[in-house]
């Protein structure tokens, strides 16, 4: 690491920490040349995941807009708050463990329902009823007849 003071090429490392969000790694060095110290940080880095809009825009992808689609699919469910950040994080993880750099909103939503479907059958509907946009009943008892196989195939 350069010296910020003398901008010698070679510093030693004296001392390394994390942060206290265990995010990053504190290191105090000393230069070789003037003996100065400074302090230096490093941190993963990180590539902004970039989501595919339906109509081909493209927006930075925010675990919040899928919480926050949780939150409304669970409302007046007896369900922790604390539960609903658990699957928000168990999503994001698995999108972001694609390794792509551009991932299609419609990719994210099916994501989402899988999840959903394990998590809470009615938070499941109430999702789906929306990401798939039902126009009429015949989607919801289409979409209950699935969850109800799914559930009597599991029970086999």
């Amino acid at each position: 690491m350069k010296c910020p003071f003398c901008a010698a090429p070679d510093s030693r490392v004296v001392d390394s920490r994390t942060t206290d969000d265990g995010n990053s790694i504190r290191r105090r060095r000393e230069c070789t040349v003037c003996g100065k110290r400074f302090t230096t940080y490093e941190a993963v880095e990180k590539v902004p995941l970039m989501v595919i809009k339906n109509d081909g825009s493209r927006a930075v992808f925010a675990k919040e807009k899928i919480l926050q689609g949780i939150i409304r699919s669970c409302y007046k469910r007896d369900i922790p708050t604390e539960k609903m950040i658990k699957l928000a994080d168990a999503i994001e993880r698995e999108i972001c463990n694609t390794m792509k750099h551009e991932i299609p909103s419609k990719i994210i939503g099916e994501v989402v329902m899988k999840h959903l479907k394990t998590f809470d059958k009615v938070a499941y509907i109430r999702f789906a009823s929306v990401y798939r946009k039902f126009s009429d009943i015949d989607n919801f008892k289409q979409e209950l007849e699935n969850l109800n196989s799914m559930n009597k195939d599991k029970q086999k």
